[in-house]
C-alpha cells in the first residue's frame, strides 16, 4: 500500500498520527486553565 510494505513503517505513522490527534485534544481542553487563578490572586491574610 502507497509502496511501504513493512508493517513496522505502518505503526510508525499510525502511532505519529495518534500523538499528533492527542496533543491536539490535551492542548484545546487545557487551553488557560490555570489563567483563572493567576489573573485574579487573593491577598494572603495577615
Amino acid at each position: 500500500m502507497f509502496g511501504i510494505s513493512d508493517p513496522g513503517i505502518w505503526l510508525a505513522y499510525l502511532l505519529a498520527l495518534v500523538c499528533l490527534f492527542y496533543s491536539i485534544w490535551f492542548g484545546i481542553t487545557h487551553w488557560n486553565k490555570d489563567d483563572e487563578d493567576n489573573t485574579n490572586p487573593q491577598q494572603p491574610e495577615k
